[in-house]
């Protein structure tokens, strides 16, 4: 297949993607007023479809390796498009970003968000955030669930190299809960940036857990070199070499 046909295609998947958050957010707009959990099912949903969806229309299929966990843990994923967003929410039962604050003004995605539980944390402000989400989780304020922090903060594209952030390992410190690395290659068939959307196999998988109790710096080398090692291993299988 051309390139400038995948492009065509591209273009339209994403088009119909965000028109089908609309009717997904008006669909299950009731049910996430009556509970949470209607939310919660509404966001299923939707990346349900979306990998269905990408599947036939862009030849852009997604597998899930590992085992995702469904108890009270942090997890801590490479973060490299927008798709994987939706396979790690989708994948969990009850999972909760910490999310940009800006986001939570953004329509269907900041309402919903917020109602399943994720924290809005204000990158200026991000110690006070994390001393907050601390503080809440310690209180029992926090919904229970799956709690997905990005260790980079925002997008990074396969083979580019960006510091992780110290928020990840001051939770893990504070909250005392294991942590479950993930590793991607999402990046390689979904760019940052962009329309095209390549075709192949997007792999999210799950490593095993890093239990409390390391010190905050050998923590973050480990998970560090966790997720990256992964991360490189999944690039090199779907083809990229960079």
């Amino acid at each position: 297949m051309s390139e400038a046909i995948q492009w065509v295609r591209s273009l339209i998947f994403n088009g119909q993607m965000y028109l089908a958050m609309l009717v997904f957010g008006i669909l299950y707009l009731p049910a996430a007023i009556i509970s949470a959990d209607g939310a919660v099912a509404a966001c299923h949903a939707y990346c349900r479809y979306v990998r269905w969806s990408a599947g036939w229309m862009i030849g852009l299929k997604s597998e899930i390796r590992g085992e995702p966990p469904t108890d009270e843990v942090m997890v801590a994923p490479k973060h490299q498009s927008f798709l994987d967003v939706l396979m790690i929410y989708g994948a969990m039962p009850r999972g909760k970003f910490i999310f940009k604050a800006i986001l939570k003004y953004a329509p269907i995605i900041g309402q919903f968000g917020l109602r399943i539980g994720c924290i809005p944390v204000d990158r200026g402000k991000r110690g006070q955030a994390i001393k907050q989400m601390v503080a809440d989780v310690q209180a029992g304020r926090a919904r229970p669930g799956q709690l997905i922090i990005y260790p980079q903060g925002t997008r990074i594209a396969p083979g580019v190299k960006a510091p992780y952030k110290i928020g990840t390992g001051a939770l893990y410190r504070e909250l005392n809960q294991p942590v479950v690395p993930v590793a991607t290659n999402v990046g390689v068939f979904w760019p940052k940036r962009g329309v095209m959307r390549k075709q192949g196999t997007a792999v999210f998988e799950f490593l095993p857990r890093i239990e409390p109790g390391l010190e905050v710096e050998e923590f973050m080398r480990r998970l560090e070199h966790d997720i990256e090692t992964a991360s490189d291993r999944l690039n090199k299988e779907a083809g990229f070499h960079g």
